[in-house]
């Protein structure tokens, strides 16, 4: 008997991606009974779900923001194991985006589909590296999903950083970083790249870092801004939230010399619109190369593309002999 299409046991409903014969959803928009989740990110990882499976990083992010609505019960699956799910075989590798973060390898009667989740292909100190996984269908995310988004090299874009620092001894810079995943691997590019001066955290900042510290993940001296004299801040760095960096908060700073890192500061109307006088386009999410690159690598006949430039790249693998469609799942934000 012929494996069965992913459309007939892989559905896209309300609630988001379902899995019939495993009578699951991965990475749910609302509560549901049984939720596989991909990783800690607030637009895949939502509280109140009944059963959760995911690996024993994600679900030590989701204790830390949600505590007790993290999930009825929460089961960790380490990379590489199986479980059954019905009908179902489930296993999780590693996605390479954030700790934790996982694709999601699903068999069902002699057919593979693996779903991404948000991935990257750059090497990361902070979390384990994305793992190609040989597939029938290949659900893949999209976020940077057009030719214009190629990203430098990290080490480039710390020493810009770097260089700023040293150039401008009498500002302080304030790097706007997102608290799970952006803030960390920040820290340790800077740490390889030599720093070793304490960075000094927002307050929303710390619990993340402190939890990343606690799983053995080394980031170096950090220390909070409370209670700290404004002159003492003049040529140290300073992370925090995106949206802090316009707050009233950043005017206690001496002179701010304000940064971001995203993908999204390839964009320049995106980086004068926020304010930001030194883009650092560092990503967590693979871009256009990374993106068709492991389409080809994974092996799959049958491509669905997910939350972000999905006709780019649906016209790009249907050009190249791939059955390709968009899902067109909404609830996923383009930042973290």
């Amino acid at each position: 008997m012929s494996a069965p299409r992913p459309e007939i046991w892989i559905k896209t409903t309300s609630a988001g991606l379902y899995c019939q014969p495993g009578d699951f959803y991965i990475d749910p928009l609302r509560s549901v009974p049984r939720a596989v989740i991909t990783h800690g990110h607030g637009d895949h990882a939502r509280p109140g779900n009944d059963r959760v499976l995911a690996t024993t990083g994600t679900i030590a992010i989701m204790r830390e923001r949600y505590g007790e609505a993290a999930g009825g019960s929460l089961q960790p699956l380490a990379y590489g194991e199986t479980i059954a799910a019905g009908d179902v075989a489930v296993r999780l590798m590693p996605a390479g985006h954030v700790l934790g973060s996982a694709q999601v390898v699903l068999e069902y009667r002699g057919s593979r589909v693996v779903v991404s989740g948000d991935y990257k292909r750059r090497s990361d100190p902070t979390c384990a590296p994305f793992e190609p996984c040989a597939c029938d269908t290949f659900i893949t995310e999209a976020t940077f999903g057009l030719p214009v988004f190629r990203h430098p090299p990290d080490t480039q874009e710390i020493d810009k950083l770097l260089h700023s620092v040293a150039l401008f001894p009498e500002r302080c810079h304030l790097v706007g970083v997102y608290a799970l995943g952006k803030c960390q691997r920040v820290l340790a590019l800077l740490r390889r790249a030599g720093y070793e001066a304490p960075v000094y955290l927002h307050g929303a900042l710390i619990k993340l870092t402190e939890l990343y510290e606690s799983l053995g993940i080394r980031l170096g001296p950090v220390l909070s801004l409370s209670g700290v004299a404004r002159e003492a801040l003049r040529g140290q760095i300073v992370l925090a939230p995106p949206s802090a960096t316009a707050d009233p908060w950043s005017r206690r700073l001496p002179e701010p010399l304000v940064a971001m890192a995203s993908g999204w500061m390839r964009v320049r109307q995106r980086a004068k619109a926020r304010g930001v006088e030194l883009p650092l386009v560092i990503s967590d999410h693979a871009d256009w190369d990374e993106l068709t690159a492991t389409i080809d690598e994974v092996g799959a006949e049958e491509i669905w593309v997910t939350h972000g430039r999905e006709e780019a790249l649906v016209h790009h693998a249907t050009k190249k002999g791939y059955r390709a469609r968009a899902l067109t799942l909404t609830g996923f934000e383009e930042e973290e």
